[in-house]
């Protein structure tokens, strides 16, 4: 069966692996209809993903087709599915947080992922939901950007300050906005910014013209934002969510910073903040994620840049990888 690979860095085919033709034991056989590429995707296809070898299937968002082994999934129920392993005996999943197992290996990384015809999924990691393909496909990467809402505490009490507006940003602004906080969208792109309020965002920003502080005094009242969530990864946001939350804020971090950042140290003491990392995310992220789109509560059209077939995923991903501001959603038809 046909396979896209990455076979080093800037380095992608179209190949052929082994048919799958069983479930492995106790799991369910699915055909892969549509997979989203992320951020991840491209940091790995540019080489910059330290937990990717070579070669490597990627693909972790997921839609799919139940055709053997479904035990309660009947043969056609469409699925999305969770692409983490938990190893039950490390801290994290002994706290009952598998999410961030220490021993975790996600589809697409640590492992060959779903950018193929036929995968084997073991049935705990299935979603069943009244969704079509397209939408089941961004059900994983909307768990990320809800999961850290979730580590944020959100209530509909809460100002929420959201850096980033791409894929994972726009999931922790719907997540948000799904639990009725007032969301303000922070970017320097104002299409992104225009999808974001699409998403629920009241409140939007672009710092390439605005000023930060002063526009989130404003819409504060001059308080900072109960919450702020880092989506984006650099030292200058990672220092604004400090600088800029509340006192007795909290402060939620998914992006990785690749350089070193450094702080005014005394903002963490001074507003005795709430300092948070979000990885992955639990089964209830996903539930939370699936009922805010099954109530259509989410932009999904806006939110897709490109669908593309899988003959056509290596360039689309070179595409991405020469101009990454053009794209928030690529999608991979495989039907």
């Amino acid at each position: 069966m046909k396979a896209m690979q990455l076979t080093g860095p800037q380095a992608a085919c179209i190949t052929s692996i082994p048919e799958l033709e069983q479930p492995r034991p106790g799991e369910v056989l699915l055909q892969v209809n549509r997979v989203g590429l992320c951020g991840s995707d491209l940091t790995s296809f540019r080489g910059g993903n330290a937990m990717v070898t070579f070669p490597r299937i990627p693909g972790h968002e997921i839609a799919a087709t139940v055709l053997e082994g479904g035990q309660d999934l009947a043969p056609g129920t469409i699925v999305t599915m969770s692409p983490y392993t938990a190893c039950g005996v490390c801290p994290s999943c002994l706290r009952n947080r598998p999410n961030a197992c220490q021993n975790n290996q996600t589809m697409g990384v640590q492992r060959d992922g779903a950018l193929t015809q036929r995968i084997s999924m073991p049935r705990e990691k299935l979603y069943t939901a009244h969704l079509s393909l397209r939408e089941l496909a961004l059900v994983e990467p909307l768990t990320v950007g809800t999961h850290a809402v979730a580590r944020g505490r959100v209530t509909a009490d809460d100002k929420v300050a959201v850096f980033g507006c791409g894929g994972i940003g726009l999931g922790a602004i719907s997540g948000a906005a799904f639990r009725n906080a007032e969301v303000i969208a922070i970017d320097m792109d104002d299409k992104k910014l225009e999808i974001a309020r699409k998403a629920g965002a009241q409140h939007t920003i672009n710092t390439a013209r605005e000023n930060l502080h002063d526009r989130l005094q404003a819409i504060t009242g001059g308080r900072g934002p109960d919450v702020c969530i880092e989506a984006i990864g650099i030292p200058e946001t990672f220092r604004a969510a400090v600088d800029e939350v509340a006192f007795t804020g909290r402060v939620v971090y998914i992006g990785y910073a690749k350089q070193p950042v450094s702080y005014e140290t005394r903002f963490f003491v001074m507003k005795e903040l709430d300092i948070l990392g979000s990885r992955n995310a639990l089964p209830e992220d996903f539930q939370e994620v699936i009922r805010m789109l099954e109530a259509g509560r989410f932009p999904v059209e806006e939110t897709i840049s490109a669908e593309v077939s899988l003959e056509e995923a290596p360039a689309i991903l070179a595409k991405w990888s020469a101009s990454p501001a053009a794209y928030t959603k690529i999608l991979v038809n495989l039907s």
